[in-house]
């Protein structure tokens, strides 16, 4: 059984908390035209409004910043964006709060970047960051978890069981967590979307009581759609519903209010899927 860790939140207090609020969403691709999300406004409106069906009630905007799309999406614009797609949901009756934040591709120029304003955290709350890990070959991050703690920022690190060279070495995203990280999975992950080894490594690392959040990855209303019922109500099934109520809402919650994260004791018997 996966227990949590003290951090001042008991367990029947975390399931009480979690049960009274929807759904936090801590990275989804939704605004216009800034990335590889929807390019118009009515795009942008129809994937919030599938978010606010889903019951996500606050969501943080993650537009891709650094790797490919380094230059493209620095701090002002996002936040400019996010501020005019917050007057069009408004003015289309869409009840759905949608704060700053980014994914931004691991780069030894991280700290730098946030200092300079350059580059953002999640919710814009300067503790939290999202790091995009690379597909294609392992990066120890353990140096640049070392630095953002220097600063007073943790990192929160971004699908990792959908990154081959990462589900391949769980003793290391171990060290990473030993280090300060956390992780968040994609909610479509749990349900197969992006194939069994990205399936089999998201039910491993949660079971483990390594992941500290789950999250959409929405991009559109399409392929890419935000999932977060099913997955809840799958976690809820397999590993209880405080668990679930933690990892989709009080932790979420947390993170875009800038208090700790509760992370868990990890399991001597992870689940396979």
């Amino acid at each position: 059984m996966i227990r949590f860790v003290d951090n001042n939140v008991n367990d029947a207090k975390t399931a009480d908390i979690g049960r009274q609020q929807r759904f936090t969403d801590i990275h989804c691709h939704l605004l216009p035209g800034l990335d590889d999300g929807p390019q118009t406004v009515s795009e942008s409106l129809a994937l919030c409004q599938s978010l606010t069906e889903e019951g996500i009630g606050c969501v943080v905007a993650t537009p891709h910043q650094l790797g490919r799309f380094d230059g493209c999406n620095d701090a002002a614009k996002v936040r400019d964006a996010v501020s005019s797609l917050s007057e069009a949901l408004k003015n289309n009756g869409i009840a759905l709060k949608v704060v700053p934040g980014a994914e931004v591709r691991v780069d030894e120029r991280i700290c730098k970047l946030l200092e300079a304003d350059r580059i953002l955290t999640l919710a814009d709350g300067g503790r939290y960051i999202l790091l995009e890990l690379p597909y294609e070959v392992f990066i120890d991050v353990r140096p640049l978890l070392s630095e953002l703690s220097c600063i007073g920022v943790q990192a929160v690190i971004s699908h990792p069981e959908r990154c081959a060279p990462v589900a391949a070495l769980p003793h290391m995203v171990r060290r990473w967590l030993e280090n300060g990280a956390h992780l968040v999975i994609t909610a479509s992950s749990l349900l197969g979307d992006f194939g069994p080894k990205a399936k089999k490594a998201a039910w491993y690392f949660l079971s483990s009581g390594w992941v500290s959040l789950v999250a959409t990855d929405a991009h559109d209303t399409g392929r890419s759609c935000p999932k977060m019922k099913v997955a809840f109500d799958r976690i809820s099934i397999k590993l209880g519903k405080d668990l679930a109520c933690l990892v989709c809402i009080e932790n979420p919650s947390r993170l875009v209010s800038g208090q700790d994260i509760v992370r868990l004791r990890p399991s001597s018997q992870p689940q396979a899927e």
